[in-house]
């Protein structure tokens, strides 16, 4: 991946907000069950930094999706400023663990947070283990995003000029 310090800026912004098309997202649902399957984990969360919900696999309940991702986002943020007071860069798992039901953090490429919600059906050994190897394929879908040309939205290069003039025509 190119250093985001060298990038113009239409290149920085377009490696800090990463677009999923619904190829991609279909292929991560598709790893998030895989993972869900193989770790025993109830619930997959994919949730990018900014705590919005990229997508989800498994069993939800009655979750708040929308207050569970801004939470686990500011989590993140805390902990990434905690790791670095202690000399790190920022610490990329993290684990919580209730009387019933646990969390485990998982940072994927920068961008988005791996969030599995599990309980005593398996072990956090076993959430760790898949939640790492699906973190690097998802990280693969991310390159692969990131080096694909960019897409003609459709509206052509004069769009946004054609749209000034007619809203200046409509309120002139």
């Amino acid at each position: 991946m190119a250093d985001p310090k060298r990038m113009s800026q239409n290149e920085r912004l377009r490696h800090d907000r990463l677009t999923f098309y619904k190829e991609d997202v279909d292929r991560i649902d598709k790893l998030l069950a895989e993972f869900l399957r193989l770790s025993g984990a109830k619930c997959a969360l994919l949730i990018d930094k900014e705590g919005h919900l990229v997508t989800k696999r498994g069993e939800l309940r009655t979750i708040d999706l929308d207050t569970i991702s801004a939470l686990v986002a500011g989590s993140f943020a805390a902990t990434k400023e905690m790791a670095r007071l202690l000399g790190e860069e920022e610490f990329t798992a993290m684990f919580h663990q209730g009387e019933r039901d646990n969390i485990q953090l998982s940072l994927v490429g920068d961008r988005t947070l791996l969030t599995i919600l599990f309980d005593d059906r398996t072990t956090v050994g076993m959430v760790r283990l898949y939640a790492g190897e699906t973190s690097k394929k998802l990280a693969d879908i991310y390159r692969e995003a990131l080096d694909r040309p960019e897409r003609d939205d459709g509206l052509g290069e004069g769009y946004g000029t054609d749209a000034k003039k007619t809203l200046d025509k409509l309120f002139d």
